[in-house]
């Protein structure tokens, strides 16, 4: 190979004359079963690094039916080619190993000797919206063929050039990344403590050393005061079941994270049906619940408090308070037994989604009601502080990003002098 060309020709090179090997793994067979035989897909591939602490297992004939070149080697660049929000996605394997097989999905740039291989990946991370963009297909099912990265090209200084930018990157991004890393311990820790303030309010009170306490008979919720009463939910709800009736109506809304949003309903994505006669029309104090695919989705938020009059899907379940009760507190409960996962293990949690006849029949506390106001005076007090100390850390997670990304930009490109 003719290294004067590869150097010094046009200022960008394509990724084959940069590599000694651009190839994806073989369909695995699985063993469901841990054994050593390791094989990482997609999800492994992380925050720049390849992450195996959740691997999955070949069979055993699988494993050695592999050529020695198919297993992972420390310095090898990994690159998503399938899915919306993951194709494109690039990691560096950094792992002094060789016994790790990929999947047939992540395709893997094998950078040859004339080359830093870590300049090589700072470059492709440099061009990851580029290599996103070359995907074909809908959104979810987006794939990034290895023909249309072949002859993807990058910019390509002289060797010493890239080891210097290599090496600078290095140092800075490990900076960068200790200060993300603290700032994302920082929002989960925040999370956890939100979660565990609501669930101890909602089923113990404010003053709980103050107060007697009874058995409530609900494993998950153990003790609850004395002078509270349980009750099924139906005793102080309906469901809501209004039907739009009129196609002009305009303040179309949604649950999302555990919050009811507004939605654009000129959209032309292509998501919103024709016309919304068969939404449901919902009103201000309700609360609306996402209760499909229970057995699958343990992750999402499923309740949402109703804020304004609007539409919204069908597919949701809304229930609307039928006697006088603080419909904050009920919120922060509902939500509540949301985290706690009570709507998938209700019923066994063997069903795929839950109706509103079932759900009725949940039991739910009923502290006095200038209790539950209490309860949600301070709940959403604390809440607020907490949610705005998570916004500030994300907002500073989103600017170190955006610093990474254009501190790579400049070095790879040649726009900063190292």
């Amino acid at each position: 190979m003719n290294r004067q060309v590869i150097f010094h020709g046009d200022k960008r090179q394509r990724l084959k004359s940069v590599c000694k090997k651009i190839f994806t793994g073989k369909t695995p067979v699985y063993d469901f079963e841990n054994t050593e035989f390791l094989i990482i897909g997609q999800k492994n591939n992380q925050n720049g690094r390849i992450d195996i602490s959740e691997p999955k297992y070949a069979k055993k004939e699988f494993y050695f039916s592999n050529s020695k070149d198919l297993f992972l080697q420390k310095g090898d660049i990994v690159l998503n080619s399938l899915g919306g929000g993951s194709v494109g996605r690039i990691g560096f394997f950094d792992l002094d190993r060789n016994d790790i097989l990929t999947d047939g999905h992540p395709i893997i740039f094998r950078v040859n000797e004339y080359n830093n291989k870590k300049f090589i990946f700072y470059a492709l991370l440099n061009e990851q919206s580029q290599l996103e963009f070359l995907a074909n297909g809908s959104t979810n099912q987006c794939f990034l063929n290895i023909s249309d990265v072949w002859n993807f090209e990058i910019p390509l200084p002289p060797l010493n050039e890239q080891k210097e930018i290599a090496e600078f990157l290095d140092k800075k991004c490990e900076i960068i990344d200790k200060r993300l890393n603290n700032l994302e311990r920082k929002i989960k820790s925040l999370k956890e403590y939100k979660k565990s303030l609501i669930s101890e309010c909602v089923t113990k009170g404010l003053n709980p050393k103050n107060m007697e306490f009874k058995d409530s008979g609900i494993p998950w919720i153990g003790q609850i005061p004395k002078h509270w009463e349980i009750r099924p939910l139906y005793f102080y709800f309906n469901e809501r079941k209004n039907k739009n009736l009129f196609e002009n109506e305009k303040n179309l809304l949604s649950l999302s994270y555990g919050k009811i949003i507004r939605k654009n309903i000129e959209t032309k994505d292509g998501l919103l049906p024709e016309n919304f006669n068969g939404y449901n029309i919902i009103e201000k104090d309700d609360i609306v619940f996402r209760l499909t695919d229970l057995q699958n989705d343990k992750v999402s938020l499923r309740t949402g408090l109703v804020k304004e009059k609007g539409i919204i899907t069908s597919a949701y379940v809304t229930i609307k308070p039928k006697q006088k009760i603080c419909i904050e507190f009920y919120h922060y409960l509902l939500h509540c037994y949301d985290l706690t996962k009570v709507f998938y293990n209700f019923g066994n949690g063997v069903r795929q989604n839950l109706t509103y006849k079932e759900l009725s029949k949940m039991k739910i506390l009923v502290p006095p009601l200038n209790e539950q106001k209490e309860i949600a005076e301070f709940l959403d007090k604390k809440c607020e502080k907490i949610d705005r100390l998570n916004e500030n850390y994300t907002k500073q997670i989103d600017t170190l990003k955006e610093y990474k990304k254009s501190i790579i930009y400049e070095c790879v490109t040649g726009k900063k002098e190292i």
